[in-house]
């Protein structure tokens, strides 16, 4: 890839001709007429806007010479292909093309550059939440909801399902005491073979603490009762689009 800034293939825009304003004249009205007037103006600003409507759609791709050659094919094939495939679909429709340039050391995720290069709105707020993402990955723990996941120091936790659920249960219930035999109800299916008693729910427990390493305190044992997550410093929560969220509990 080339270190030039610019974009490929964008059409000049058509010069506009620039009207001269007319000199400024006073008007006198009588008062009913200027009342009139007013009238009509707050009405016409009152008029409802007219809906947006759908008139295309932009599709980026993230996709390096390299590794289009590593893949047999390159960037002006594909594009070709795009709009071969577009003008059977649709013959109607009317197709533009850019190409995104950006220095060959640009680091990040291919899409997230062309987003960038392309001008994108919000592509900028996006990157920026990634790498404050990344940076708060690299330390102390992130319970990712929406992924399921659970990162510590950077490297993701071999967490089993049921362990990240249980784990996910006492997060969405931050400060709240769990009772063992709530845990047990609602974890798992009644009569399901595998499901354990309220004492054996603590083996779980152990198990799920032994994966968190030096954050196991998050989970709190309360004696004679059941468990609560706790927050800490150096733990975040992560909820995302579609996550059950805290609010419900």
């Amino acid at each position: 890839m080339t270190n030039a800034p610019a974009l490929l293939d964008r059409t000049a825009p058509s010069p506009r001709t620039a009207a001269a304003s007319p000199a400024p004249v006073r008007h006198l009205h009588p008062l009913p007429q200027v009342a009139e007037q007013r009238t009509e103006t707050v009405a016409a600003s009152a008029a409802p806007k007219p809906q947006a409507a759908p008139r295309g759609f932009a599709l980026y791709v993230g996709l390096d010479e390299l590794k289009a050659a590593a893949d047999g094919v390159s960037l002006p094939i594909l594009v070709d292909a795009l709009r071969r495939t577009l003008a059977e679909l649709a013959p109607s429709a009317e197709t533009y093309a850019a190409v995104a340039l950006a220095p060959q050391q640009t680091g990040g995720r291919d899409v997230d550059v062309v987003r960038l290069a392309l001008h994108e709105p919000g592509a900028v707020a996006r990157t920026k939440n990634q790498s404050e993402e990344q940076a708060e990955a690299a330390r102390g723990v992130v319970v990712d909801i929406s992924r399921k996941r659970v990162i510590i120091d950077g490297e993701s936790a071999n967490l089993t399902f049921k362990e990240f659920e249980l784990l996910q249960y006492l997060v969405l219930r931050e400060g709240r005491t769990i009772e063992r035999g709530e845990l047990v109800s609602s974890l798992w299916d009644a009569g399901d073979a595998d499901a354990p008693g309220e004492r054996t729910i603590d083996v779980h427990v152990r198990r799920l603490r032994s994966k968190l390493g030096a954050f196991q305190d998050i989970v709190r044992t309360v004696r004679g009762v059941g468990y609560r997550f706790d927050r800490h410093a150096d733990v975040a929560v992560r909820y995302g689009a579609g996550a059950p969220s805290p609010d419900r509990f």
